[in-house]
C-alpha cells in the first residue's frame, strides 16, 4: 500500500470519512472571505523501552490523534483543532477556524486530487512489527555484552523507542498527500568504575526504518563498544593545565605580531594605486615606537 492509502485507512475509515466528507468540510470552512483552507489530519503512536542493570525500569506505549483547521483571509489566520476524526466535529472546526472571515468573494474548492509524492522510508509501524519479548531480548544482550567486555562496567543503562506519525493533508487547491513516518532508536550509556572514580559514556543510533533494520548487522554490540571506549578514556582522562601561566608577545606595538606573510596579504588588500610608504618611511616609524 502507498502512504497516501495507509493514512486514509488509519485517519478517515476508522470514523466513516471519506473524501466527499473531507468536500463538505471545505463547503463549510470556505464561505464568503475566505481566500484559502486545509486540513491537517495526524495519528502519532509511540513506545519506549528502559533497562537498567538488567531490570526493565520502564514500558510506555502511547497514542495520540486529532485534525487541525486553517482559514485564510487576506492577512487573518484562523485555527481550529478536535481531537475526534468525525464528520461532526470537522464541520464544528471549519465553522470555527472561518470565524475570521471578512466581507468578499465567495470561494470554491477544487476536488480532491490523490497525490502520489516521494518515497523517502518505507510505509511500516515498527511497533507492531516485532513483539515485546524481541524488545526486551535486545536490551538484555547490549547489557550482558558490557558486563562481560571489562569487569569495571558498574552500570549499564539501555533505551529503545519507536514510534510512527501517520499525517495526511487536504487542501482547498485539490491537493490530498499522505505521509507515514516511521522512527526507532536505541541508546546506550555505561558507567565504569576504578579506584573509587567514576566516569561514564554513551551513544545512540537509529534512523527511519523498522526495529529488524535497528538490531542488524551487531549495530547495537557496535555501539555498545563505542559507549564503553569512551567511558574507558574519560577514566583515564587528566584535568586540562589552569592558573597563572607565563605569556610571551612579540616585539611589535599594541601586543600584535604581523609577520612578513600577514602583511603581504594586508598589502594586497589597498586599493590598486594607493600610495606605498617608502622603506626609509617604515624604518624611521618603527624606531619612533621603540
Amino acid at each position: 500500500m502507498t502512504h497516501l492509502a495507509i493514512a486514509e485507512s488509519r485517519l478517515l475509515a476508522p470514523t466513516g470519512l471519506d473524501l466527499d466528507g473531507l468536500q463538505r468540510a471545505f463547503g463549510t470552512l470556505l464561505g464568503p472571505g475566505i481566500d484559502f483552507g486545509d486540513l491537517y489530519f495526524q495519528h502519532s503512536r509511540r513506545e519506549n523501552w528502559s533497562m537498567e542493570d538488567g531490570i526493565v525500569k520502564d514500558g510506555a506505549h502511547s497514542i495520540e490523534q486529532g485534525v487541525g483547521v486553517r482559514a485564510i483571509s487576506g492577512e487573518k489566520t484562523g485555527f481550529a483543532y478536535s481531537d475526534d476524526l468525525d464528520a461532526q466535529a470537522l464541520i464544528a472546526s471549519a465553522q470555527s477556524a472561518r470565524a475570521i472571515a471578512r466581507d468578499g468573494r465567495e470561494h470554491v474548492a477544487h476536488a480532491l486530487q490523490r497525490s502520489g509524492g516521494r518515497r523517502l522510508y518505507p510505509a511500516l509501524d515498527p511497533v507492531d512489527a516485532l513483539g515485546n519479548a524481541a524488545k526486551v531480548a535486545a536490551l538484555r544482550r547490549v547489557d550482558g555484552l558490557l558486563r562481560a567486555l571489562d569487569p569495571r562496567v558498574q552500570q549499564v543503562m539501555v533505551g529503545l523507542s519507536g514510534s510512527v506519525d501517520t499525517v495526511l493533508v487536504a487542501r482547498s487547491d485539490g491537493v490530498l498527500a499522505g505521509d507515514v513516518r516511521p522512527l526507532v532508536r536505541m541508546n546506550v550509556q555505561v558507567i565504569v568504575e576504578q579506584d573509587g572514580r567514576r566516569e561514564s559514556g554513551y551513544a545512540g543510533f537509529g534512523g527511519r526504518y523498522s526495529y529488524e533494520d535497528l538490531l542488524a548487522d551487531d549495530k547495537p554490540e557496535k555501539f555498545a563498544r563505542e559507549a564503553l571506549r569512551q567511558a574507558l578514556v574519560n577514566l583515564d582522562a587528566v584535568d586540562a593545565p589552569a592558573g597563572v601561566m607565563p605569556v610571551v608577545l612579540g616585539p611589535a606595538g599594541q601586543a600584535c605580531c604581523c609577520t612578513r606573510r600577514s602583511a603581504t596579504g594586508w598589502r594586497r588588500l589597498q586599493p590598486q594605486g594607493a600610495p606605498r610608504p617608502s622603506p626609509a618611511a617604515s624604518a624611521s616609524r618603527w624606531r619612533r615606537r621603540a
